[in-house]
């Protein structure tokens, strides 16, 4: 069984270095440059990089054939957008023709890759109908390939994207086998969705952002839905975007809750990487599925 390696394996500068050729600040002969500097007997820049790459089928929790769920490709309408949008969608199989609480799940800045599926499939397993659509879809959607995914998440025209993401959530919550109650949840990037959805959405009613950047504080009074929030204790980049929003969220009387997990990296849900935090990531998902049946209920 191949050993699992974590962020303690890794120099704290390497990590950061990581982070900011995954947010595309540096590109990967930039990131291949510097990490030259921390490789050590036995492995090369390149090794490095391929070590804290996502392992898709090491973080994989629930098998995409699994007779629990009843999971498919859809394709919502979005005028407003790039037309239309593609998604993974994944419901009980047990629920027959009961109506479902949904959640929408938002992805990181590579597009519906094997994670975000997997992610679809347990809250699916929660009780829940997921949609996770694919940001990625007027460019052919996710290609397969990490490296490819974001270069070409850097051409995306982001506008459209976040009214892909804005019909989804419609699409979802009008659904004739949903509740009517909607919850969103997202990573990274999608953390930073999530909240601009809780600025626009008013049928949003509980929104969980992990990691994800905050909106400008003046877009606080918008927020309709339950907010809760994850945050890596080693995240400079996106915690400092944080206490202005906070302190709007408090000032508007927004209901909500925010968890901070000390030493952990950005990403540390995420269990295809080194930076996954089982610790941490176990007790954000808790509280996270404990939201949402609070907030939105489940079958």
């Amino acid at each position: 069984m191949t050993q699992r390696l974590t962020a303690q394996d890794f120099d704290p500068d390497l990590l950061i270095l990581f982070d900011a050729y995954v947010h595309g600040h540096i590109d990967r002969r930039g990131f291949l440059e510097q990490a030259r500097g921390f490789a050590k007997a036995g492995m090369t820049a390149a090794g490095l990089l391929a070590a804290l790459s996502p392992n898709f089928a090491m973080g994989q929790q629930v098998k995409p054939d699994d007779a629990r769920l009843k999971t498919e490709t859809a394709t919502v309408p979005s005028p407003q957008g790039n037309g239309s949008v593609k998604g993974y969608l994944a419901r009980p199989a047990s629920a027959g023709t009961t109506k479902l609480p949904a959640v929408l799940v938002i992805h990181e800045n590579r597009g519906l890759n094997p994670h975000i599926e997997d992610v679809t499939r347990r809250l699916a397993l929660e009780g829940f109908m997921a949609f996770a659509p694919d940001a990625l879809t007027p460019l052919g959607g996710y290609p397969g390939d990490e490296d490819k995914a974001r270069e070409a998440f850097a051409k995306l025209d982001q506008g459209k994207a976040r009214e892909d993401f804005l019909a989804s959530a419609r699409w979802l919550e009008q659904r004739t086998d949903a509740t009517g109650r909607l919850g969103a949840v997202g990573f990274c990037y999608g953390g930073g969705i999530v909240h601009q959805l809780a600025t626009r959405l008013p049928e949003l009613d509980a929104g969980v952002a992990f990691y994800g950047p905050a909106p400008a504080p003046a877009d606080a009074a918008k927020v309709k839905a339950a907010l809760q929030v994850h945050q890596a204790g080693i995240d400079e980049r996106v915690n400092a975007t944080w206490p202005p929003y906070e302190a709007a969220l408090r000032a508007a009387n927004v209901k909500f809750e925010v968890h901070a997990y000390p030493g952990t990296q950005h990403g540390f849900h995420n269990d295809t990487t080194p930076r996954y935090d089982a610790a941490a990531g176990r007790q954000a998902w808790e509280r996270t599925l404990a939201f949402f049946k609070q907030e939105i209920g489940a079958m």
